[in-house]
């Protein structure tokens, strides 16, 4: 099997306006989202991240304090899961509750070690 990260994205605003019973309710779908990949053994392993940062840019002389980018588009955090193909992965990102809050999920295959 090949590995995939699900880069999930946007969707802190609308969290950021939720109470926080609503919060629970929804963290508690996103751990049984992520049991349910563990239990067939597809779940590696994943961490929800800050907003903050730092970017470096080209040449290694300037760093930012913020990413460039929208806050729609900032990675929120990231599982990682093994999967056959990526309309496989694809298919296991469809089920994230973090769609149903205006996130989305971008999928992509990790480099193997060995090329």
């Amino acid at each position: 099997m090949k590995q995939f990260m699900l880069l999930f994205k946007g969707g802190d605003e609308l969290w950021d306006s939720k109470s926080p019973e609503e919060q629970e309710t929804h963290m508690q779908h996103w751990i049984e989202w992520i049991d349910e990949i563990a239990k067939k053994e597809q779940y590696l392993g994943g961490e929800r991240l800050y907003p903050g940062g730092n970017t470096v840019l080209p040449g290694g002389t300037k760093v930012t304090d913020r990413p460039l980018t929208e806050a729609k588009e900032l990675v929120g955090g990231y599982i990682i899961v093994k999967a056959n193909t990526l309309d496989e992965a694809t298919q296991m990102a469809k089920g994230c509750p973090g769609l149903q809050w205006e996130s989305s999920v971008e999928v992509r295959e990790v480099w193997p070690d060995e090329v």
